[in-house]
């Protein structure tokens, strides 16, 4: 860890890229997010951020020896070693660790990514004899995928498989054997190099596009911290240490009441209603909207989630979704904002008259709060700008 830390720079001194470093962030207080996809040009730092965020991750607990990293806490969800020892009556110990940064490389075979069996082994000594592969040390960590629209298929679906279900299942002849793998997906991309399997992309939470357009004031400043670093890297990371010492509590105290933070229903209303406008791809997107705006809440040491919340949030997790069953063009930071807000305002008016009281309002053809021209969402301009027809491609900022 120590040649580590002399190699990469201090995440709180990294100029600009402000929205990365939140969405990382919030990742890390609340692993449950998933993940953020980063694209954008070469040059433009995407892999020095994801590299320097290692030092400010949160502890995890885990069960002492366990060679999947298991969470003794979630019952439900241990590895076949860890249930035996549970169920024979034997107490689970467990200790904390600093959750870490796991580099998956492009060159990463299949029997490396899930683990290798040897079938005679299997077959004597059970789930010991599982060679773990990278999802296994993924567990309760990050996963990081550079350059991930260029990996291959067949491992795409591994960790398609292994995302959507947080369990890794290797099967060879007949026998099968699983074990937890509940991790932070980041990927990064150049969409000039090809683009990412409409599977993949939905899979990663949130999206954040890096530009490569910098002032010169941040360009001298880059160069600067950059050649300072390189001189003497102890001296540079003790220079930025009480910055590094002061996010890394901030993040703590986040997950400390992240639990507590509240998403009343008219926000929730309004997340739904302007997921609706805006027509996107499934209900998956509502979800992860609420849980990064209370994370944003938690962060900024708010109790209850604002409408600023909502609007990050927003844009952080559809930037990159294509709507109407693919037929349209994720929506514009400037159309995600609009639909928001309309739908805040209109979510208000709807909780009111649902208040014990005020009387409802009868509405014409029972489909739901209406804005001018019908109902929210349908005809407005939020649901039918940039329709285009097939693929299509990131949204470039």
């Amino acid at each position: 860890m120590g040649e580590l830390k002399r190699t990469t720079l201090p995440f709180t001194s990294l100029v600009g890229l402000e929205k990365l470093k939140l969405a990382l962030i919030l990742n890390g207080i609340n692993p449950q997010i998933g993940g953020v996809l980063i694209s954008g040009p070469k040059g433009t730092g995407k892999t020095t951020v994801v590299r320097a965020l290692a030092d400010l991750l949160p502890e995890v607990e885990v069960v002492v020896g366990c060679r999947f990293g298991c969470n003794p806490t979630n019952h439900d969800f241990l590895c076949a070693e860890c249930r035996a020892n549970l169920e024979s009556g034997k107490k689970l110990k467990s200790e904390k660790r600093k959750m870490r940064v796991v580099n998956l490389p492009l060159s990463t075979t299949e029997d490396r990514l899930i683990g290798a069996l040897d079938i005679e082994r299997v077959l004597k000594e059970g789930i010991q004899a599982l060679r773990p592969g990278i999802l296994a040390e993924t567990h309760q960590n990050v996963l990081y995928v550079d350059e991930v629209n260029l990996l291959p298929d067949h491992l795409v679906d591994d960790l398609l498989d292994a995302a959507a279900t947080k369990i890794n299942v290797i099967e060879r002849e007949g026998i099968s054997i699983a074990h937890p793998s509940d991790f932070v997906l980041i990927g990064t991309m150049n969409p000039e190099e090809g683009e990412l399997r409409p599977q993949l992309l939905d899979r990663f939470p949130l999206h954040v596009a890096v530009g490569s357009h910098h002032s010169i004031e941040d360009r001298m400043e880059l160069v600067r911290r950059n050649l300072a670093f390189e001189e003497d890297p102890d001296k540079f990371r003790n220079t930025w240490e009480d910055q590094q010492s002061e996010l890394r509590k901030r993040i703590i105290q986040a997950k400390g009441i992240l639990n507590d933070v509240i998403l009343p229903d008219t926000n929730l209303r309004a997340i739904a209603m302007a997921c609706d406008a805006l027509e996107v791809d499934g209900v998956r997107p509502d979800i992860i909207i609420s849980k990064a705006a209370i994370t944003n809440a938690a962060f900024e040491g708010r109790m209850q989630v604002t409408l600023g919340d909502m609007k990050l949030a927003s844009q952080l997790v559809l930037s990159h979704r294509t709507r109407r069953g693919g037929l349209l063009e994720p929506p514009s930071p400037d159309d995600v904002d609009q639909a928001v807000t309309k739908a805040a305002e209109v979510a208000q008016k709807t909780e009111r008259k649902k208040s014990p009281t005020e009387v409802p309002e009868e509405d014409d053809d029972k489909s739901g709060p209406r804005l001018s021209g019908g109902r929210f969402g349908r005809g407005d301009k939020f649901a039918t700008s940039g329709r285009q027809e097939g693929k299509k491609k990131l949204r470039k900022e």
